[in-house]
């Protein structure tokens, strides 16, 4: 199958001699153009000549919403905050990246003087947040993970195996026992897949 022609407003398709114009297109001085950017697409409805017409992505993109549980991979951290990629909202994989941040004061809802940004989050990390604002302008979304089921959901040792948590504030890797500081969310029995 052949990929399909993308076209952008005013962009001509073709003459009123080869097709019918169709939906997201429209005539002028006999030729067909496209009056939106999308897919062009020819059918054959029966008629004597294919219909042309100009569809847009069907699918709508879902967006991180404040009060939306996302899923997030931690990609760097420092002092006073984790920056992250979200990659679902809820169970939902996003298609666009969206970038968020936890900052030290919303790793936990008590002691937030105390929380250490190093012991909490690693780069690599999987950590369930909820959005609390849609941030700033470096279209940034706020996270938080100040509940007891948002944190670190998968972790990775030094060693490469998957960490085991042994408490809300550490995880232990089983190959080497080693234990390491994180900000551990207790996953509820829905979220768990058997």
């Amino acid at each position: 199958m052949s990929p399909m022609k993308l076209c952008v407003p005013g962009e001509r398709l073709c003459s009123t001699e080869d097709c019918i114009p169709g939906t997201g297109t429209y005539l002028r001085h006999g030729c067909i153009f496209a009056s939106l950017a999308g897919y062009v697409l020819r059918k054959n409805e029966g008629e004597e000549l294919p219909v042309i017409s100009v569809v847009r992505e069907t699918e709508a993109q879902l967006l991180p919403d404040v009060g939306a549980i996302v899923t997030c991979k931690v990609m760097s951290i420092n002092p006073r905050f984790a920056k992250v990629h979200i990659l679902y909202v809820g169970s939902t994989p996003l298609k666009d990246r969206f970038r968020g941040t936890i900052r030290r004061e919303d790793v936990r809802a008590t002691e937030k003087d105390k929380v250490e940004t190093y012991k909490s989050f690693r780069p690599g990390d999987i950590v369930l947040a909820k959005v609390i604002s849609l941030g700033d302008v470096q279209s940034n979304y706020l996270l938080t993970t100040a509940e007891n089921e948002l944190g670190v959901v998968v972790a990775h040792s030094e060693a490469g195996a998957q960490m085991v948590p042994i408490s809300w504030c550490e995880m232990q890797c089983p190959r080497t026992h080693a234990k390491e500081f994180r900000k551990v969310a207790r996953v509820q029995p829905e979220y768990l897949q058997a």
